[in-house]
């Protein structure tokens, strides 16, 4: 090997291992990273080449980054929970109470936690909570807020198309192209121990592998073993106890029964055109106005035109088509203000039509 090549080699190795002893980072977990870094060292001083060296620096990059010991701080206060739920949802009150009674479970169980030692924390979760419902009802909106209100990270993992189990659980480090699974990765974008991950659309599954991915599932779910869940690439155990799993799905007919047995479904109903007008009016218009870069002046709906605009095409259990209706509306406008045909627009049930989309 050329003298300079293996100096700036060595000199990696050297920013390797002070990366590990400056990380929180499990004894054994750094003894045997240790060893690794320790033999790739060994390679270089004899003159020979280290081929996975690559590997070796992705290993250790993945382990010094994982929040092993940090957690966030968990706001458990109802009245502010309750304040974030109403504030994002309208209606909805069974299934707010619901989540409020879930808080207040994992509160108490928590202060046990600090006042009586020998309390098993793997009991600190309420039941995992599983939103069943269409398209556009609000289950990944609600799982947002949930996080909000408890002052958690909050991450998303699709399951629509997953093909395989080992997107979770990540690939063994002996194949050249192996990663971290998707569990893995989330946690190291939230940087705590105990975000609210989503498992969204979990019917959604490729068929050829849904087995494989439900006995994941169970293991993920289940507080006795999430305990210790190993991705292949970090042969590790990580204790995902602390994280507050959500999880999602349009129906439970493709969900295996071993996985229904660890979530508490609920089920997330159609909205009716009363609510949607409320929902419309108070909640998604004036988000969608403010993000078109419209003000109150410039844009303003009469209260009887929104009859028209919740159903333009007919009943949708969802708000998504209500969304795209308002959006449609506020890009109209913004368009006809930027070129200059008038300085701001009141909607009447006359002159609706002419701001509809037309599909």
């Amino acid at each position: 090997m050329d003298s300079s090549a293996q100096t700036l080699e060595i000199a990696e190795l050297a920013k390797l291992k002070k990366k590990l002893e400056t990380a929180s980072v499990p004894a054994d977990l750094h003894e045997k990273a240790s060893a690794m870094i320790n033999r790739a060292a060994l390679s270089f001083k004899y003159g020979g080449q280290f081929s996975g060296f690559d590997q070796v620096a992705n290993y250790i990059d993945w382990i010094t980054s994982l929040p092993w010991n940090n957690r966030g701080s968990d706001n458990l206060d109802i009245p502010h929970a309750k304040e974030i739920l109403d504030h994002n949802h309208y209606g909805l009150t069974e299934i707010k109470e619901r989540i409020l009674e879930y808080l207040s479970v994992m509160k108490l169980n928590i202060q046990r936690a600090k006042s009586d030692a020998s309390f098993n924390h793997n009991f600190m979760r309420a039941p995992i909570l599983f939103f069943v419902g269409l398209v556009g009802t609000g289950k990944t909106t609600i799982a947002k807020s949930i996080a909000k209100a408890m002052g958690r990270v909050f991450i998303r993992i699709p399951f629509g198309g997953m093909g395989s189990a080992l997107d979770l659980r990540g690939q063994s480090r002996i194949h050249p192209d192996a990663e971290v699974g998707l569990v893995v990765k989330a946690l190291r974008r939230a940087g705590t121990k105990n975000p609210v991950i989503l498992l969204d659309e979990l019917d959604r599954v490729a068929e050829h592998t849904r087995a494989d991915i439900m006995g994941v599932l169970v293991e993920l779910l289940d507080p006795e073993q999430n305990v210790a869940f190993i991705d292949h690439f970090i042969d590790y155990p990580f204790d995902l106890s602390e994280v507050l799993f959500i999880a999602t799905a349009n129906n439970t007919g493709n969900i295996s029964t071993a996985v229904m047995d660890r979530l508490e479904p609920i089920q997330m109903p159609s909205y009716s055109d009363e609510e949607k007008i409320i929902i419309g009016k108070s909640y998604v218009f004036p988000q969608i106005r403010q993000e078109a870069g419209l003000s109150e002046t410039q844009l303003q709906i009469d209260d009887n035109v929104w009859t028209i605009i919740v159903r333009p095409l007919g009943f949708d259990s969802g708000i998504r088509t209500l969304e795209r209706t308002i959006n449609g509306v506020c890009r109209k406008v913004a368009r006809m203000i930027v070129e200059g045909k008038q300085a701001s627009f009141h909607l009447t049930t006359e002159n609706i039509k002419q701001y509809l989309p037309t599909w």
